[in-house]
């Protein structure tokens, strides 16, 4: 997805403020900050529409839905059958994103399973598709670090530094 907005300081300042009270209004937003109502909305409004904020459904751990064993799989592809490959690999619930790297394998996917047998069938599910040459699995054993943004929007705001743990 090609963002064709970039965050600038106001836009972080209403994001970190939503990441700490994610019920907030938009006039308690436009008060905080000091801005009027309107831009706020507007501001919201445009990043929502020109996706630079994610779903709300990225934001459910996989564990509240009973898939906590994670996995990153390698996934070798016949290049004349890339894009069917990663078309049908797209239909795999289970695998929750996915990259196009360099190096030995072609695709890095994020999966989530329920043990290790349910990542087994994912796998094989993975390999059963046609064009995917081969697989290699790493099962993650904790999670040191999530995803996370907030340092960067902190620098965005022009309050690097501030990250919160």
């Amino acid at each position: 997805m090609l963002i064709v907005h970039l965050i600038d300081a106001l836009d972080a300042e209403i994001l970190l403020t939503l990441d700490r009270d994610p019920h907030a209004t938009v006039l308690s937003l436009s008060r905080s900050l000091g801005v009027a109502r309107n831009t706020v909305h507007a501001r919201l409004r445009r990043l929502l529409a020109d996706g630079s904020l994610a779903p709300f459904s990225q934001r459910v751990r996989t564990e509240a839905l009973g898939l906590p064993l994670i996995a990153f799989i390698s996934i070798s592809i016949s290049q004349s059958s890339s894009e069917e490959a990663v078309a049908a690999l797209r239909t795999i619930p289970e695998i929750i994103e996915m990259h196009a790297t360099t190096g030995d394998a072609d695709l890095l996917a994020k999966v989530a399973a329920r043990n290790p047998a349910d990542l087994h069938r994912v796998t094989n599910a993975m390999l059963a598709i046609a064009g995917v040459v081969r697989t290699s699995t790493a099962m993650s054993l904790v999670e040191v670090m999530p995803a996370r943004t907030l340092p960067l929007l902190e620098a965005a705001a022009g309050r690097p530094g501030e990250t919160r743990t």
